[in-house]
C-alpha cells in the first residue's frame, strides 16, 4: 500500500502543511537530557578548537576535499560524516556524535529494545566501547560512499567543521552550490525529477519502525532501514544524478540524503532529507527548529575560505 507522503519532520511544537496540502503533527520537544546545557564536552569544544587535520590543498585554493564555487569559496564534495579529531577513529554515524548525548540514547534504547518497548524487533547498530567510555572530539570530514552523520545539532555541526579547519556555510553560499554553475532551482536542472536526488521517497523509516513519523526520532535504527533491499539513506555520492556541476568537478547530494545545517539566525537547515515531501530543490529549508535541535535527519556539510 502506498503511504501518504505527509512526511516532513518540520519542527518541535509546530503543526505544518506539508506535502499534500494536510497538516502535519506537532513533533514532541527533544528530550530534556540531551540538551546543550547537559553537554559541557560541547561547550568546551566549542572555545578550545585545535585543528589537528592535515590538508592537501591544490592550485584552485581548495582542499582535495572539497570543491571551488565561483571563485568565491570552497564547500564540502560531500556530506559531512566523523572521526574523532584526536585517534581519527571512524564515529558511528547512528548516534550523536558527543558522548553525553550519545550514552542517553544508547542506554535508553538499549532498555527498550531489551525489554520489548522499541516498536520493532530490529538490532540497534553498534557503537565502539570507545565512543560510549571517553570523552572525544568530532572532526567533519569530506568522503565518498560512507553513511553520512546525522543527529547533529547546530553547536555540534559548527564543532565539528572548526575541528576541520573549515565552518559552517552560509545560507548564500549553500544555496549558490546547490544550484551549479547553470544556477538551476535543483542540482540535476530547473524542473524537479523524482528520483534525480534521494528526496520525497515513498516510505518513511518512522512508519516502518513505528508506524509514526513524529515520535522516537532519537531512534539510532532509523537511518538503517532499508525498503525492498534499498536503504533510505544512502551513502554519500552514491545518488550520481544528484550532483551540482562546477567545470569538471560535483558537489553531491545537496538535496536529499540528509537535512543541512546552515550558519543563519536562529537556527535553519536546508536541502531536504530523504523522506521529506518537497519538491523544493535548492530553496527547501526549514526554520522551525531552535539550534540546539537534533534528530536522525539532521547533518551538515563544510565551507572553507580560498586558500
Amino acid at each position: 500500500m502506498r503511504l501518504p507522503l505527509v512526511l516532513a519532520t518540520l519542527g518541535c511544537g509546530v503543526a505544518a502543511v506539508v506535502g499534500n496540502g494536510l497538516a502535519e503533527p506537532a513533533l514532541p520537544q527533544v528530550h530534556a537530557a540531551l540538551s546543550e546545557s547537559d553537554a559541557p564536552e560541547m561547550r568546551a569544544a566549542s572555545f578550545q578548537t585545535t585543528v589537528r587535520a592535515k590538508r592537501n590543498f591544490g592550485s584552485n585554493g581548495c582542499s582535495d576535499d572539497m570543491v571551488r564555487i565561483g571563485g568565491q569559496f570552497c564547500i564540502d564534495r560531500f556530506e559531512a560524516s566523523m572521526i574523532d579529531d584526536d585517534e581519527e577513529r571512524p564515529i558511528s554515524p547512528y548516534y550523536p556524535p558527543l558522548r553525553a548525548q550519545l550514552r542517553s540514547v544508547f542506554d535508553e534504547w538499549t532498555k527498550r529494545v531489551a525489554d520489548g518497548t522499541s516498536g520493532s524487533d530490529a538490532l540497534l547498530p553498534e557503537v565502539p566501547d570507545w565512543q560510549r567510555q571517553q570523552s572525544f572530539r568530532p572532526r567533519a570530514i569530506s568522503k565518498r560512499d560512507v553513511v553520512p552523520q546525522g543527529y547533529l545539532n547546530k553547536s555540534l555541526a559548527e564543532t565539528a567543521c572548526a575541528n576541520a579547519g573549515k565552518r559552517l556555510c552560509t545560507v548564500d553560499e549553500w544555496k549558490l552550490a546547490c544550484r551549479g554553475e547553470r544556477g538551476t532551482k535543483f542540482p540535476y536542472g530547473p524542473t524537479y525529477r523524482a528520483n534525480a536526488c534521494n528526496v520525497f521517497r515513498q516510505s518513511h523509516p518512522g512508519m516502518v519502525l513505528h508506524g509514526s513519523f513524529s515520535v522516537d526520532l532519537l531512534d539510532p535504527r532509523l537511518n538503517q532501514v532499508t525498503v525492498d533491499g534499498d536503504p533510505l539513506l544512502h551513502r554519500t555520492g552514491a545518488t550520481e544524478t544528484c550532483k551540482s556541476q562546477w567545470g569538471d568537478d560535483a558537489v553531491y547530494d545537496m538535496v536529499g540524503n540528509l537535512d543541512e545545517w546552515v550558519d543563519a539566525p536562529g537556527g535553519m537547515f536546508v536541502g531536504g532529507f530523504y523522506a521529506r515531501s518537497t519538491r523544493q530543490g535548492c530553496d527547501s529549508k526549514i526554520t522551525a527548529h531552535s539550534p540546539r535541535y537534533f534528530d536522525y535527519s539532521v547533518g551538515t556539510r563544510c565551507c572553507d575560505q580560498l586558500r
